[in-house]
């Protein structure tokens, strides 16, 4: 036995020196290139600029050598991390509380309660569909659906949507944090809907709604304007059938619920006792708080859509700034000329008409185009509101009609005769022969397109999803319900106790 285990050792012992020498005599791997100091300093260059990190490492044929890849270019960058993050909160908080405030306050008291349920259960409905498949739809690369219309399944359940940058849309920016920004507006663009459609259509028949006209119109026109193979993105897709531009949602966001809130309250009917009864606001102070935090808001919404906290982002933050100060002030001014006092109604609609009009143009355009933007949106809009609403007597409860499709298509148009390149140098990267830095440029034709294309889209799905749900589930709250009140009869709650409307 004493003999059997020596001769163990000894096997042992001797497959090990083998085994030792073998991987001593074994030549060790070459180590890949390490990049040079100008490379690294190039990388570095190129985050504080927001351009390609790679453009250093590459050789004269446009290829990184095997192996040569340096952190920055494998990374986001903090800074422009951080502000898009901020800027995904900003957005949110539009709607969460800034929109139910706003829309509240405009509401009867017995209703308010119903508007901000609606944005919540807006806020949770759209989050499950972009999840799933709505961002994937939205923006993934390759082989479309339906070319330039609709994009893939690559990226359904947010598969590979990981804090790596996705460089078809930000060089710097994780792609998750991408894809939260990009949720928030898909969450806030139905819940404009909500102010034409007030006080009278059941919560099971808005959510049924939005997740058919999330699938069926901004998904499709989101990946059109926004996605890197979109048929209508002008800036980004050189093979783009329309050239047109939208900067942060002029025809995305706001022409798209604005014409749609117009048919749905049109096939949904006027509030009982409209007309007849006062429907008035229940509290303005409400209603201002909500406009402010709109407009705190929408600099995440229209500064944060450069995607990086560049040049760019600057430049959309001050015009926004002035367009939104010049519509606030031009909106209430047009009230006292016409009716003899500025109303706080006038205020908080004009500040919100210039932000619609602004969005699609912010990061295209100069100072000087902000101030004539912020001058049409206080005007233009408040007519509609003020005469055209009356003329033909629809019941758009909260005017989101005047404001968000009036001001939406107002937006885009302008975008086509303000945008300049001396602006944003992205635009001579595709659009030489549209943007001529002229007031009648060619692109202004391409707006209009591209225009054509979002009223097509968002009027026709309307039309069919609100006659499907309609004559399935139902729109409208009986006439007991919409009497007692949304809050009361569809939620079992009260916003407040005691008497009054």
């Amino acid at each position: 036995m004493k003999r059997f285990i020596l001769t163990l050792g000894l096997l042992a012992a001797t497959t090990f020196g083998v085994l030792t020498v073998r991987a001593e005599d074994k030549p060790a791997a070459t180590p890949p290139p390490a990049p040079s100091l100008e490379q690294r300093l190039a990388s570095v260059e190129a985050y504080v600029n927001n351009t390609d990190p790679t453009a250093a490492l590459k050789d004269a044929k446009g290829v990184i050598p095997t192996g040569l890849v340096t952190p920055t270019s494998a990374t986001a960058g903090p800074g422009h991390n951080a502000w898009m993050m901020t800027s995904s909160a900003l957005v949110l908080f539009m709607t969460l509380p800034g929109l139910f405030l706003f829309y509240g306050g405009l509401v009867r008291r017995k209703n308010i309660l119903s508007v901000i349920a609606q944005c919540f259960g807006i806020a949770g409905l759209v989050t499950v569909l972009w999840v799933v498949f709505g961002y994937s739809m939205v923006f993934a690369d390759g082989t479309d659906i339906i070319g330039g219309v609709v994009g893939n399944m690559k990226f359904a359940m947010l598969k590979a949507v990981d804090s790596l940058p996705n460089t078809n849309y930000a060089y710097w920016v994780s792609h998750n944090v991408f894809s939260m920004y990009q949720l928030m507006f898909a969450i806030i663009t139905p819940a404009l809907i909500l102010g034409a459609i007030a006080e009278r259509m059941k919560f099971s028949a808005i959510l049924a709604f939005v997740a058919i006209w999330m699938v069926v119109v901004y998904f499709p026109l989101a990946h059109m304007i926004w996605g890197i193979n979109g048929a209508m993105n002008g800036v980004w897709n050189a093979a783009a059938s329309i050239k047109a531009i939208d900067f942060a949602g002029g025809t995305v966001v706001h022409m798209s619920s604005g014409w749609s809130a117009l048919i749905l309250c049109l096939i949904l009917g006027k509030r009982k006792g409209f007309g007849k009864e006062s429907l008035a606001p229940h509290s303005m102070v409400l209603c201002a708080i909500g406009t402010g935090m709109l407009w705190v808001g929408w600099y995440g919404f229209n500064a944060g859509s450069a995607v990086a906290a560049d040049g760019v982002a600057a430049n959309a933050f001050m015009t926004t700034t002035i367009a939104t100060a010049v519509a606030c002030f031009v909106w209430p001014l047009m009230e006292w000329i016409t009716r003899g006092k500025p109303s706080v109604l006038g205020y908080c609609s004009g500040a919100v008409a210039g932000l619609v009009v602004v969005t699609p143009a912010c990061g295209f355009i100069t100072a000087g185009g902000a101030i004539l933007i912020g001058l049409a949106a206080g005007i233009v809009p408040w007519f509609f509101c003020y005469k055209v609403k009356g003329w033909f007597g629809y019941d758009d409860a909260l005017d989101t009609f005047g404001v968000h499709a009036v001001g939406g298509t107002l937006g885009a148009l302008m975008t086509g005769m303000l945008a300049r390149n001396s602006a944003n140098a992205n635009l001579v990267t595709n659009l030489k022969t549209q943007v001529t830095d002229t007031f009648f440029q060619p692109l202004f034709v391409e707006q209009l397109k591209a225009i054509g294309v979002t009223l097509a889209l968002a009027i026709v799905g309307t039309v069919i999803i609100a006659y499907v749900v309609k004559f399935t589930i139902g729109l409208r709250p009986s006439e007991e319900n919409e009497s007692i009140g949304l809050d009361l009869a569809e939620h079992g709650e009260e916003g407040y106790h005691g008497a009054g409307q």
